[in-house]
């Protein structure tokens, strides 16, 4: 288990809000900094259904797709619009509102990518 640091400063008035991580002011943090590598998969784009913790709102969620984040947040866009509702992308994955699998999967397909349907 990692021992806490105790004695480590969280504000202080001269430089406003510190990094817990490398004691830096928020604003000159180098460790947030770092771009946060994904795993690699194994090259394909799979399209699931969620309902979990929604209320019973269906979600479709595309993992899998081998763009960085600001790619990832243009074809988000794109696909939203495209279906003409909501969503986010989150952690690495595309939620759009609502049951749009055979949509989205017709439309990753035409980008070239091996997409499947997952879940039942």
């Amino acid at each position: 288990m990692k021992e806490k640091n105790q004695n480590r400063v969280v504000y202080t008035t001269g430089i406003g809000r510190v990094c817990p991580e490398c004691g830096k002011p928020v604003e000159a943090c180098i460790c947030r900094k770092q771009p946060t590598h994904r795993p690699a998969g194994d090259g394909v784009v799979r399209i699931r259904r969620e309902t979990k913790g929604r209320n019973g709102k269906g979600v479709t969620v595309i993992t899998g797709v081998p763009l960085g984040e600001s790619a990832l947040q243009a074809l988000g866009k794109e696909l939203k619009a495209r279906c003409g509702t909501g969503g986010t992308v989150k952690d690495g994955n595309i939620e759009i509102q609502g049951d749009h699998r055979d949509l989205l999967l017709t439309e990753l397909t035409k980008r070239g990518w091996t997409v499947k349907k997952a879940g039942g």
